[in-house]
């Protein structure tokens, strides 16, 4: 199944796509190509802000703050999320689960990229509208659909 439609299912049924992408069996360049593809969208994703932040203030140029968003974004981003899923998948075993490290990277990996449609939405509020409200609420939103789906994977993971 193609990404894309993977990520409008992921909607529908979270548990259900994680099960068949681990069914897939273990791609540990799956899980970096969706980490990269995830970093890559939120570099998207907060481009209309970054525009916005160096219009109101010309001491940082659109340039390289576009440069450093996209070295943060695709390139150390990922690294972070290893650690972070590393600690996650140390911290289950100290609680007695069966997840291996693979479930955890990719369900934390799959989760930030499944719920990127609604980071590009919070980029275009940021970007737009800039912060307020607005992009409060959208932010809760996003965060609420990040760990519905990582959570939803993990108890996938641990099931299946």
């Amino acid at each position: 199944m193609a990404v894309t439609s993977d990520i409008v299912a992921t909607y529908r049924g979270p548990g259900k796509v994680m099960s068949g992408l681990l069914a897939q069996g273990r791609n540990e360049v799956r899980v970096l190509m969706f980490a990269l593809m995830a970093g890559l969208l939120i570099f998207v994703a907060l481009s209309p802000y970054q525009a916005r932040a160096a219009h109101l203030d010309p001491e940082g140029p659109l340039a390289v703050r576009q440069y450093w968003s996209a070295f943060f974004w695709i390139f150390v981003m990922p690294m972070l999320l290893y650690g972070l899923a590393a600690m996650v998948w140390a911290i289950s075993r100290i609680a007695g689960q069966r997840l291996t490290g693979y479930a955890v990277r990719l369900t934390l990996v799959w989760s930030l990229l499944a719920s990127a449609p609604i980071l590009l939405l919070l980029g275009l509020a940021l970007g737009f509208i800039g912060p307020g409200v607005q992009a409060q609420i959208v932010g809760v939103l996003w965060l609420a659909v990040f760990f519905w789906f990582w959570i939803a994977g993990l108890l996938a993971a641990q099931r299946g």
